[in-house]
């Protein structure tokens, strides 16, 4: 063999060695699922995951092994404190704080992810038809929106208690109303960024009608920061849910709350702080779960910062 042909030959491979052009039995998996990649290498997503699956199964579980003790008076066990009976301790009526806690995650949960579905309902649309539409029809639905997020986010949500009374559902309604307008600004936003990308260039190009470029091109492209923003007023909500139901103009008793259970147990901080500090650590944590999983979210959805985590 002449000395060009042995240069050009592959070299052997080393034994126990993966045939070139394979790759190890962990990468193909990693390749194959991209979202395996970035549980492995953001620890915010992961450890937001891991809250909101600990905050849910407690949601689920707790009431679950104790029906009817959110609501269940028992004078004998009032302010008891965390014990083997009770683990959280009890209220100043004798209720199982544990128990209450669990109902109060279901209904910031619900209020939580209804409000922002009505909002990316309402939202999406409104965005896309800003940025999409007629310059003059942009320009009114934007004004409109503007008007809207002129006023603070709390004293939006009072008003609309104020005309239809508190209770869950008009809490939500309200909520959902407030974020509005954050969803669809976003959604503009981004949309108006889609629709300067080449593909969407050569889509008109090619004659494709109004909806075809809306409905396969832009909108699909579009969803990014609208996802990440939804994460993040998803824990903005359970403060905001918790504000209201705090002054009175969110869930009525004797209906398990976050926020009712802080405005009930402030009278009896000093003696039993339990009473306040249960609620309290609850809402950290689901927010602080919602808020890891947002940073998260932008961290998969983002090329750049997904081209750096490989």
């Amino acid at each position: 063999m002449s000395v060009p042909d042995i240069l050009a030959a592959d070299p052997a491979p080393l034994p126990g060695a993966a045939p070139p052009g394979s790759a190890a039995p962990g990468d193909a998996t990693t390749a194959r699922r991209p979202w395996l990649r970035t549980l492995t290498h953001s620890r915010s997503l992961a450890t937001g995951l891991v809250l909101l699956a600990i905050v849910l199964l407690v949601a689920i579980i707790v009431p679950l092994l104790d029906p009817g003790g959110a609501t269940r008076l028992q004078a004998q066990d009032s302010l008891a404190g965390p014990g083997a009976g009770r683990l959280l301790g009890a209220d100043q009526l004798g209720r199982d704080l544990l128990t209450r806690l669990a109902e109060g995650y279901r209904i910031s949960l619900a209020v939580s992810l209804g409000s922002v579905a009505l909002a990316l309902l309402i939202g999406c649309p409104l965005g896309l038809l800003a940025a999409t539409g007629s310059p003059r029809l942009g320009g009114l639905i934007m004004r409109v929106l503007d008007v809207l997020m002129a006023f603070p986010a709390l004293l939006l949500a009072i008003v609309v208690v104020a005309l239809f009374g508190p209770g869950t559902l008009v809490l939500l309604l309200a909520i959902g109303i407030v974020y509005t307008p954050i969803i669809a600004r976003v959604m503009r936003a981004a949309a108006l960024e889609t629709s300067r990308q080449s593909f969407v260039e050569a889509a008109r190009a090619r004659g494709a009608s109004y909806w075809r470029l809306v409905l396969r091109h832009i909108t699909p492209n579009s969803l990014g920061p609208v996802i990440v923003q939804a994460t993040i007023l998803m824990a903005v909500s359970i403060l905001l849910e918790a504000a209201l139901s705090f002054i009175g103009l969110g869930v009525q008793p004797p209906t398990p709350s976050l926020g009712l259970m802080l405005s009930a147990g402030r009278d009896f901080m000093a003696s039993s702080p339990w009473v306040v500090a249960d609620p309290a650590v609850a809402i950290l944590l689901v927010v602080l779960g919602f808020t890891l999983v947002g940073d998260g979210m932008q961290e998969w959805l983002d090329p750049k910062k997904r081209a750096i985590a490989r």
